[in-house]
């Protein structure tokens, strides 16, 4: 478990309320996802969120202590690829291929559903993921009063130039631009590899893309064509009732 005992106490400005709002309120600077896409375009924008360098380093401690927990977990996705020490893309990129290959190289069709999840990080819903932590990787008592702190009570405004919108307040998400987003958004995904066990097949996740994967034999077609439209739709319960949202285009 991940107790009080094993964590860092920090006591910065304790009488000051002030400076740890400060460290909640983020200026999100809008960045083309690629430079030739078109600026009037409010979808081909990517928020980044910039914190005061201090929050930072306090988030960086917190991983530290967090991720060996997590990644160790049973329950953690062992076919996630994304932000974790000795996977990447590469690892993604051979693992659905290989088994696409094999299928053909044996003689079996082989069926593939991409499913790409839309803003993923802007709408996760703070006390489901706080739930999760708590239920699946044993993070509670300080650890957990901690992380409910540092989601809740966060602000934001855009800034172009010199240009400053109002403040709002950030209800759900972790958002991007964050040290801690990338393990907490996986670990909010991570039962989808479990909605599998049920149905047989085959997956792969990279952040908010998940791959759905199943070999056939030709007779079994449409056998294995229904049971995997019964997954996929599975699948997509699952992202609607944890308010998350499929895209559509790159699904």
């Amino acid at each position: 478990m991940c107790s009080h005992q094993s964590w860092v106490t920090w006591r910065i400005f304790p009488s000051h309320k002030a400076h740890f709002e400060a460290f909640k309120r983020a200026q999100v600077l809008p960045l083309l996802k690629k430079p030739d896409m078109d600026k009037n375009e409010l979808a081909n924008y990517r928020p980044i969120s910039n914190l005061v360098t201090i929050s930072k380093v306090l988030e960086r401690l917190a991983l530290n202590r967090l991720r060996p927990q997590i990644l160790e977990s049973p329950l953690y996705s062992e076919l996630q690829s994304a932000y974790r020490k000795g996977h990447s893309t590469e690892t993604a990129l051979l693992h659905m291929p290989n088994r696409v290959y094999a299928a053909v190289d044996s003689k079996r069709a082989a069926f593939l559903v991409a499913l790409h999840i839309s803003a993923a990080f802007d709408t996760i819903r703070h006390s489901l993921l706080l739930s999760r932590l708590e239920t699946d990787y044993g993070v509670d008592s300080t650890v957990l009063s901690w992380l409910e702190s540092y989601l809740t009570g966060r602000h934001q405004f855009v800034k172009l130039g010199r240009h400053s919108s109002a403040s709002s307040p950030c209800t759900a998400g972790v958002p991007q631009g964050f040290v801690l987003e990338p393990l907490l958004f996986t670990d909010y995904v991570a039962p989808i590899g479990r909605v599998t066990e049920s149905f047989n097949i085959g997956y792969h996740q990279f952040a908010d893309d998940t791959q759905l994967f199943v070999a056939v034999d030709t007779p079994d077609t449409l056998t294995s064509l229904i049971r995997m439209t019964e997954f996929s739709n599975a699948v997509q319960r699952w992202i609607l009732e944890n308010d998350l949202l499929l895209n559509g285009s790159k699904s």
